[in-house]
Parts: C-alpha cells; structure tokens; sequence
C-alpha cells in the first residue's frame, strides 16, 4: 500500500513505523512495566512417561529421539541426530530434494555413555553438508519397516536484509507447560530455535531415572527439532555433577547428545561457538565455563567478535544461560561475574541482542550498560546507551521447578516489561534495519502476544545519518525502541 501526502510517498510499513516512533516518544517519560496478569497454575509436575507424547516408535530399532542443528558456520549443513536402542544400526542418512527420493546419502558416528547404572542407547550424529539456500530437504533414517522420515528447510543465504524468523525457548522441562509451550511456538512461524540452555530437568532425579528423563525429553522435542534446528547452550541443569552416585564429569550426558558445529567457528570446546543465519551473527556462550581474562572462552569470544561483518550479517546476537540484567530475586545478580568481563565488548560491538534464560519468568531491558563502575569510582547503576544491547530474558518454558514469580520492588529503571508466566519468544528479522521481538504467553493454554516491540539494527541505525540507503530501505531517524 503507497499513501501520497503532499506530493511525497508513504509506504504503509513507513507509516507504521512512524506511529511506533510516536508512541516510543510518549512512553520515554514512564517506567517500565510489571505486568498485573495472574494465570491459573497448572501443576508443575513432569508428564508420566507412559503419555503419548514420549511414545516410543514401532518397530525393532526403530529411529527414536531425531534432533537437528546446524552444522556449519553459514547454514548450508545440518547435525542430524538420533538414537537407536537396540542395537547401533547403520549410522546413514538418505536425502534428497523430493518426497520418497532419496538420491545422496551420508554416513556418520554413533557413541554411548554410563551415568549411574544406566546405558544410553546408541546415539548417532551426522553431518549432512554442501546443501542449497532456501531447499526443502527430506530424509530418512533407519532401515526396512522401522524406518522414519523427515524433512527440513534451510535458510536464506548469508545477506543483509534476508528476512528469518528465530524462536527463542528456555528452561523447557517435560510437564504439561512445557507441552504447551512447545505446541504454541510449533504455530508461531518460527523457522530455528535459540534455546538458552536447561533442556530435559532429568539432574532433577536420581540414579537411572537421569538417564531415562533424558530419553523421554528426546522423544518430546522432536515434533519441532526433528523438523528445524535447534541451536543449543547449556544451563545448569545440564551440568549434573553427581559425586555421591560416583558421576563427576560435567555436562556428560548433554554432551554426548547434543552436538554443537563448534569447530566451525574455531573454538575448541562444543560449549562455546558461533554460526552465521540468514542476517543474523549468533555467538553462544557458556555461563558455567571459565570466562575470565585469558581463558579458551574468552579468547575465543575476543576473536569471534573481530570477525563479525555487519554488512553481511548485521544483527549481531548473543546466547546464554544466566541473564546479566535481572529484577527478578531469583537468581538476582548471578550473571556479575561474566558482566563485568564481557559488558565492554558487548557495547564497543553493538550487539542487538541478548538472550538468557535461567530466571522463570519473561524480562526485557531497555537498552542500558554499566561500563563505568569499578569497585573505587564510576557510576554504580545502570545508564541509558545507545550502543548497548537489549536483554532478554525467556527462562519461561514450563519446567517443574515452577515459576518465579517475586521481582523487586520497585522496577528498576532498566527494566522494560517482566511478568512470569510461560511462554516462548520470536524474533522476527526484517532486514537489515529492523526486527520485531514478541513474546507469547501461555494463557491457561491459549497463546497470547503479550510484549512486542520493533528494534532498530545497532550497526545500521548508528549510521542512517551517514549512509545512503537504497530506495528499498526504510530511512529513519533516531531509535523506535530501545
């Protein structure tokens, strides 16, 4: 739609954008927002084993467990994982562009570990690489009658205004929020999952009750990750260091499970990695690793961010478990230790974006930074910046552990809108300037939008005075939001 004032040309998104700006103006001079919404809880407990959503698959052998990621550093390879769990199988996937016709193959690895006195399944990962931008993929795992297909769609190529939808889920569980939570994104458009860490809940039971809660998180997921990728950091739950059951490796059973294309990005520990989607530069860290001045991650972050092209992919992400900026007394100033070391390279990069979880309950921050504390003089609190990022916070999957529900009073002033209640998140990437960020509330079981705000790209908005856009980019002045 094309609206004429006054012999000038006004796209109906122009307009729309113009009203957002008007209404941002407005709300400058008030504080952030704690929602009043009281849900009806239902019972936080994990969905008995013998429900249908963990249902095992017919057949001897039959593939169980399928989950993707990328594989690649640019979109063009899938991780393809799985588990079989009678005997290893042939570790091979058949593909192709066409529905039953699967003209190219490939073969990889399949491992299992102890935790306790349980023993994995055999546990597959293979890379399927050399693919095509924007190609629907089908294909097939396992052999004869028990065999199982699938399909996947890869991503736009690497480009600037290559529009892509990311969901963002955290703290999922197995209990029926978690249910909920996983069906209203799989209606949401979502086209990959950014999920910040605490995945299955299994370190929640004991001896080989682990190792099975694990097996049935598997099975749940795969409607959606056998279908798209899942982009994967580790929480705490994660960790499962077990020293009185004699398990003391951290992260062994994640590990073994959830393939990570790390190497990809030269880093050399799956924890910690970066890939490249559509627009979009992702970098995950690891809250539980070291991360203090010279250690693997924080060399290996120091030098990602160097090679990050804003003219290729101009918003600039970040992944992790542990929120840096948090109102909420769960959990409250945990992230300190990684802040103090990152924050600086956080706003001299003008990263858009900060996803956690951790925290159950939903956060948005305006953009602010605290660069200018140290522990002898500086300004102790939070201040507006333009270059900072915002952080976002979505630990609400619905896992049992409940929510948390008790914020400090009053809001700071960094805090944009909070409220716990279930949910998920979209990112909805435009183009190279702008991006809509919405988050959906489980409603008593009806998805809700319930915080959406439009964002202005940090590298392309800093320099709208200084650059000329092409005809097809929307030129705007000054920040929508935040």
């Amino acid at each position: 739609m094309v609206l004429m004032a006054s012999g000038v040309q006004f796209t109906f998104f122009q307009l729309l954008l113009t009203l957002f700006l008007i209404l941002d103006l407005v709300k400058r001079g008030s504080a952030g927002i704690t929602s009043t919404f009281t849900r009806s809880q239902w019972q936080s407990f994990d969905i008995p084993l013998d429900n249908k959503v963990f249902a095992i698959p017919t057949g001897y052998n039959a593939p169980q467990q399928l989950h993707i990621t990328q594989g690649d550093y640019d979109g063009k390879a899938v991780i393809i994982s799985w588990v079989t769990a009678d005997e290893p199988g042939p570790s091979k996937v058949q593909y192709g562009t066409s529905e039953k016709k699967y003209d190219l193959s490939a073969d990889g690895t399949v491992t299992n570990y102890t935790f306790y006195n349980y023993k994995s399944g055999y546990i597959h990962h293979c890379l399927v690489d050399g693919l095509e931008y924007e190609t629907k993929y089908y294909y097939k795992i396992g052999v004869g009658a028990s065999s199982r297909e699938f399909w996947f769609q890869t991503p736009p190529k690497i480009d600037p205004d290559s529009p892509f939808t990311f969901g963002i889920i955290g703290d999922l569980g197995q209990t029926y929020n978690s249910l909920s939570t996983l069906e209203h994104y799989m209606q949401s458009g979502g086209q990959t999952v950014l999920f910040v860490g605490d995945l299955s809940y299994a370190d929640r039971y004991q001896y080989n009750d682990v190792g099975i809660r694990w097996d049935s998180w598997g099975r749940f997921i795969e409607r959606s990750a056998a279908y798209q990728p899942w982009i994967w950091s580790a929480g705490n739950h994660e960790i499962e260091y077990m020293p009185d059951v004699g398990e003391v490796i951290p992260f062994k059973s994640y590990l073994h499970r959830y393939s990570t294309p790390y190497l990809a990005s030269r880093s050399n520990n799956p924890l910690w990695y970066a890939i490249r989607r559509a627009s979009a530069h992702i970098i995950v860290l690891s809250s539980y690793s070291p991360h203090v001045k010279y250690t693997p991650q924080w060399q290996w972050l120091r030098d990602e961010l160097k090679r990050v092209d804003r003219k290729k992919t101009p918003w600039l992400i970040i992944v992790m478990h542990v929120p840096i900026y948090n109102s909420n007394q769960a959990h409250f100033m945990e992230g300190e230790s990684i802040r103090v070391v990152f924050e600086r390279w956080f706003v001299r990069y003008r990263v858009d974006f900060i996803f956690a979880g951790h925290v159950h309950a939903y956060e948005r921050s305006y953009r602010i930074s605290n660069i200018r504390y140290n522990v002898s003089s500086g300004d102790r609190y939070p201040v507006p910046d333009r270059s900072a990022p915002v952080y976002v916070t979505v630990g609400d999957g619905g896992n049992q552990e409940g929510l948390a529900g008790r914020f400090w009073d009053p809001q700071p002033e960094y805090s944009a809108f909070r409220e716990a209640s279930y949910g998920h998140s979209t990112l909805e990437i435009k183009n190279r300037t702008h991006s809509f960020l919405h988050w959906h509330r489980n409603d008593d079981g009806q998805k809700v939008p319930a915080d959406s705000v439009v964002f202005l790209n940090r590298h392309w908005a800093s320099n709208l005075r200084r650059r000329k856009l092409k005809k097809n980019h929307l030129k705007a002045r000054g920040e929508i939001n935040f």
